[in-house]
């Protein structure tokens, strides 16, 4: 189908002109990202890694992204028991590409500080599979982050899957604008996070991923993007769920994932409610199918995160991250159904001008 072009060659992501050479998905990266090949100022290009880890107790969210004139260092931590969570950022001025984010999402550490926070995201040595990178250590402090009390996060993620979602997107009114991104789900995790006078040390089934983007985007955008992952009856299950960023004609970034093997879906809609006034309900149940039947999913919402960043009313971002739990049915590639009972995850609504 014209969504499901799997990408079968490797080499360069982008063109002698700085143009994406191949739009469509893979399940490992088959590209190399240059920056000297990218067609664009340095203030458009937006290099990220973001890291969630969970259990059914917390979750914590870690990112660190150079947007080309503001750069962002962000922790959240939340709290399912409660239903509660914090957000606390530092914005960095005009980095232009200087943070140190490494183009491999298979190689190259992150290490970064100031004042206030910083930022260490090693991979480990040696491999546990075949398939690249054994894990990864996290670790990230950040002074003040609820009130008085400081952040100290540390963080072990390995078992990586064999399989992770791969897209290559560009966007129709810029060819010279693409989106190259890698998540990875279902990844497993040990540590834990203190802050203040709580500590919480994940639970045994606690899983991890990373959503690792590249690219150059055009100013403003709207995406919608679900990721799910924890264990079911035994297995370690994940989901990949989005659209509405750029040009997606070519492939679709939506995937289940059963220990580790990918079964792509087609084209989905999270069917989020609606107020009386037209404004969505993020925190009624949503309703996610897809257009090959393959897909049936109620998402019952426990905790909005919002957050909105606008700086001189140029860069501003609205985000509505909605955490709560999955339950339905997915089509598999062979078949077969896979029964879903609240797994845990996120689904989001976000509007970018930068």
């Amino acid at each position: 189908m014209a969504h499901n072009h799997l990408i079968p060659g490797t080499g360069p992501l982008l063109d002698e002109e700085g143009r994406l050479r191949e739009p469509g998905y893979a399940l490992r990266p088959p590209f190399d990202y240059d920056h000297s090949r990218i067609a664009a100022p340095p203030y458009r290009i937006k290099d990220w890694d973001y890291y969630l880890v969970n259990d059914d107790h917390y979750a914590v969210a870690l990112t660190f992204s150079d947007l080309g004139y503001i750069g962002l260092v962000s922790a959240s931590v939340l709290d399912f028991t409660t239903s509660t969570y914090t957000t606390t950022s530092e914005l960095v001025v005009l980095p232009m590409g200087r943070m140190g984010l490494p183009t491999s999402s298979d190689t190259g550490n992150v290490t970064w500080s100031n004042k206030r926070a910083s930022v260490s995201f090693c991979h480990l040595p040696g491999a546990d599979n075949k398939e690249g990178s054994a894990g990864r250590r996290l670790s990230f402090t950040m002074a003040n982050f609820e009130g008085d009390a400081d952040l100290e996060v540390e963080l072990l993620l390995d078992r990586v899957p064999r399989d992770s979602m791969v897209i290559c997107t560009p966007w129709a009114e810029d060819k010279n604008a693409f989106y190259y991104n890698r998540k990875i789900v279902g990844m497993r995790a040990r540590g834990g996070f203190r802050c203040g006078s709580n500590f919480h040390e994940f639970a045994s089934d606690a899983l991890g991923l990373l959503d690792w983007g590249r690219g150059v985007w055009t100013y403003d955008n709207v995406w919608y993007w679900g990721v799910a992952q924890g264990y079911q009856d035994g297995h370690v299950i994940g989901l990949n769920l989005g659209y509405g960023f750029g040009d997606t004609s070519a492939a679709s970034e939506n995937m289940a994932f059963v220990d580790g093997i990918a079964h792509k879906l087609g084209r989905v809609d999270f069917g989020i409610p609606r107020k009386a006034g037209g404004a969505y309900d993020y925190l009624r149940r949503w309703h996610i199918t897809d257009d090959e039947g393959r897909l049936d999913l109620t998402f019952v919402p426990q905790m909005d995160r919002i957050d909105d960043i606008d700086v001189a009313g140029v860069v501003s971002s609205q985000q509505h991250q909605v955490f709560g739990t999955f339950s339905g049915t997915v089509g598999l590639d062979d078949g077969s159904v896979l029964k879903i009972t609240r797994l845990r995850g996120s689904a989001e609504h976000i509007h970018n001008r930068y």
